[in-house]
């Protein structure tokens, strides 16, 4: 495995060292020969929740991204026009629209996704937990 796109999730469990995150994921974000991949999505859905305050960063979303991203050497995929041209052809097994777009994401790119999300893999991904 190369590269592996990373649920918000994980990666906000990661982050936070949150107990959540299983023993593979933290391997995961730990093999610096698994490029990490994070949705310009995730960060999106972030900065929603942040913006809501159902999220507290501990510091402000450009300093987490910074910090949480930038320094990881966590690449962040932008959303292409193939990525929701394969959205909108998704079938309706999830309807959460960030995790619909990772989906789409993953789907178009081949990457496996880094989540605990186990309704991910009915849309046939490579899905590790």
């Amino acid at each position: 495995m190369e590269s592996i796109l990373v649920d918000t999730h994980a990666f906000l469990w990661f982050v936070f060292d949150d107990h959540r995150l299983s023993e593979n994921a933290d391997q995961v974000f730990s093999d610096r020969g698994i490029k990490k991949v994070l949705s310009i999505a995730s960060l999106w859905e972030i900065a929603v929740k942040v913006s809501i305050e159902k999220l507290n960063l501990g510091m402000s979303f450009p300093k987490f991204t910074e910090h949480c991203v930038q320094t990881r050497e966590i690449d962040v995929l932008a959303i292409r026009l193939s990525h929701l041209t394969e959205y909108i052809d998704l079938p309706l097994h999830h309807r959460d629209p960030f995790d619909r777009l990772l989906i789409a994401q993953a789907r178009v790119e081949h990457l496996p996704l880094l989540t605990s999300d186990k309704r991910f893999s009915i849309y046939g991904l490579q899905v590790l937990w």
